[in-house]
């Protein structure tokens, strides 16, 4: 659009900006062809007059006052504009009312008017205003009008340089995209209104974005009232407030890539969560981390075709099942996790959930212990790896079913190898004075015995050793091997308990 006339030229990176008519002043440039100024490039930005230790409000007039000074040096027109920001302070929703509390320049460059903020893309002050901090930000030299109307709105709408204008009214309702949302990649959010209403306590966000980017959020300071789930292009995000009110909700988001030069979580949206009613059931345990589920991000890690591609999971009967195929040559670690006095210890955790490796597949049995909200944490790592295992991903998993009581899965040691698998018992409990089959999957051993009050030895049977042992007269039974006939001595693999009478 070109401002004051409104004709449109093409894209939004081709509108005319004519704008209206001024006598203006000049921009404070080095004396340099104005060519390389052109209106996808950013102004060279020098310092600005602007004093670290002044408020907000007059290190803005000191900076639109210096990219006036001295005309004569570049010849170019320069505009000093007022109005209302969106900047430090602002809250989200808020109205304005009364004089200007902020100024900005409109410049004509190449038979053009371009919009720039000279303050913020120079720093910006502490939450007391006392001190400034120098920080360039480019995105506020030559913005696009179409931008520049997020968070600055003109007193003169004509040097909004759009057609149709914007109304204050539609300024102040307008959702808040600073400058940290377009130069991440992000295209759009929902809802794209500041004021979210909780409808039978929940709230939902989704942001887009072009490529993999990662995602946080804090609602009153914390990540614990929400599940959010990372798409291929963007995230999704639900919010279920535990108090009635007002709750403000900060959505954070950086990029994805390891070498990234500035690898801190930037804020992106503010929000205004108004809740009327809470719904207590969707009170998540501590240990869920945000993001929930698999998503693009767990693929890198090696995690493809998730039998489960939702972050959380129903069971009726206390038991589930996920598959991966692991697409590196990766080790896995899980855990499962609960709150309050139904914690469990870190080993309980592990016993929880039983690895079965079949070439490039992993799935993964889960046990509950009991009814109620469980995290399964997966971490991974490379076999060659020495080191510790990264944490990669979560789930949550929920069951209702107070009746549920699962013992945990058989203790296992060091050479049980990742690729053995137990068909039979899977629990890690065993009847007292009862006639227990065994039945394990398990290559390169000479001979298995299981070790009761008595010994049973185990016989091959296409591939698997099987047999029976009777639990009468101990509490603690475990499988050994011999993996050389050669030698003597036997390993112990697996360990179960045995019920007391």
């Amino acid at each position: 659009m070109d401002g004051a006339s409104g004709k449109k030229t093409g894209n939004m990176q081709n509108w005319e900006r004519k704008g209206p008519s001024s006598t203006g002043c000049s921009l404070h440039l080095c004396a340099k062809t104005t060519k390389a100024n052109s209106p996808t490039q950013p102004l060279r930005h020098h310092r600005l007059f602007s004093s670290p230790e002044v408020p907000d409000r007059f290190n803005t007039e000191l900076s639109c006052c210096s990219l006036s000074f001295p005309s004569s040096l570049a010849g170019i027109q320069c505009k000093k504009l007022s109005g209302h920001a969106k900047g430090h302070g602002y809250k989200t929703g808020q109205t304005f009312t009364g004089n200007s509390d902020h100024a900005w320049n409109a410049v004509y460059l190449e038979g053009r008017w371009h919009l720039l903020d000279s303050t913020w893309g120079s720093g910006s002050v502490d939450d007391s205003f006392t001190k400034f901090t120098y920080r360039y930000n480019e995105f506020y030299f030559l913005t696009h009008p179409a931008l520049f109307i997020n968070n600055h709105f003109p007193d003169n709408s004509n040097w909004q340089l759009l057609k149709p204008t914007l109304t204050l009214k539609e300024f102040e309702n307008n959702m808040l995209h600073n400058s940290n949302f377009y130069t991440l990649g992000l295209l759009a959010a929902r809802p794209d209104t500041p004021i979210i209403q909780t409808v039978n306590g929940k709230a939902s966000v989704s942001v887009d974005c072009r490529s993999g980017t990662l995602f946080m959020f804090k609602l009153k300071g914390t990540d614990e009232h929400g599940l959010m789930t990372l798409k291929k292009h963007g995230m999704e995000l639900d919010i279920y407030p535990q108090k009635t009110g007002s709750h403000k909700l900060e959505i954070f988001a950086k990029p994805s890539k390891a070498e990234a030069a500035d690898d801190v979580y930037k804020c992106v949206l503010e929000y205004v969560v108004e809740c009327e009613s809470v719904d207590k059931a969707m009170r998540f345990p501590k240990e869920l981390h945000q993001p929930v589920g698999p998503s693009w991000f767990s693929e890198r890690q090696g995690f493809l075709r998730p039998s489960h591609s939702q972050p959380i999971l129903h069971t009726n009967d206390g038991r589930c099942s996920l598959t991966f195929t692991l697409s590196k040559d990766i080790s896995v670690l899980t855990s499962l996790h609960a709150d309050g006095s139904s914690s469990l210890s870190e080993d309980m955790g592990r016993r929880h959930v039983l690895q079965i490796h079949r070439r490039n597949q992993i799935e993964l049995k889960v046990h509950l212990p009991h009814a109620g909200n469980f995290v399964l944490k997966i971490y991974s790592k490379k076999k060659s790896d020495p080191g510790n295992y990264d944490y990669i991903f979560n789930y949550l998993i929920r069951c209702l079913n107070t009746e549920v009581k699962w013992p945990a899965f058989p203790q296992s040691f060091s050479k049980w190898l990742q690729d053995y698998e137990i068909l039979e018992p899977l629990s890690g409990l065993l009847p007292a004075n009862r006639n227990v089959q065994f039945k394990l999957k398990m290559h390169g051993i000479a001979k298995v015995l299981v070790q009761a009050e008595n010994m049973y030895p185990l016989t091959q049977n296409k591939g698997c050793w099987e047999g029976t042992c009777n639990t009468s007269g101990c509490r603690e039974v475990f499988v050994m091997v011999h993996e050389n006939a050669n030698h003597s001595f036997y390993s112990q693999v697996l360990k179960y308990e045995v019920e007391t009478q």
